[in-house]
């Protein structure tokens, strides 16, 4: 498991790495979320774009040794705050997310925060229920990298008390 992972703000030359990871059938599929053509650079572009220009998104880069391994982000829905995560696929395992989601929710210092996950993505759950996230729901809706509806578990990252060791 490597402990040398830092987020920074998200730069330029950021972008065509994460192009490239979502470029990989089985991260496509195990997001579900994720766009349906990943092939689709213009779409890329505008999302990036669209996001990066919106002061209520938080957006990082994962470095783990100089090298740009994901991004981690948290992003108004509704009236909730919602996190997610993209790690490089060839990457996984290795904890990268579990590190990159933890620094990220230092960033947060309101709470609750959401987040949701594909039912049988059960690496992404393990890392939302390690970051201290409990399922509170479940719903479903059309994924677009699936092209099927899609159930999923929606988690909250409630409330700690300092005193309890809250984030």
């Amino acid at each position: 498991m490597t402990t040398d992972v830092s987020l920074r703000p998200v730069r330029d030359d950021d972008l065509p790495h994460f192009f490239v990871h979502e470029q990989d059938p089985e991260a496509a599929w195990m997001a579900a979320f994720g766009p349906a053509d990943p092939t689709d650079r213009a779409a890329f572009d505008a999302h990036w774009a669209r996001i990066r220009a919106d002061p209520r998104v938080v957006n990082r880069t994962v470095v783990v040794d100089g090298a740009v391994v994901g991004h981690v982000a948290a992003f108004p829905v509704g009236e909730h705050t919602e996190v997610s995560y993209w790690i490089d696929p060839r990457r996984w395992g290795r904890g990268h997310a579990t590190a990159a989601l933890t620094a990220l929710l230092r960033e947060l210092p309101h709470r609750p925060l959401r987040a949701r996950t594909a039912k049988d993505n059960r690496a992404s759950l393990a890392v939302l229920r390690k970051c201290g996230f409990v399922v509170v729901g479940e719903d479903s809706g059309f994924a677009p990298g699936r092209g099927v509806e899609v159930e999923e578990w929606l988690l909250e990252l409630p409330d700690v008390p300092a005193d309890q060791g809250g984030h």
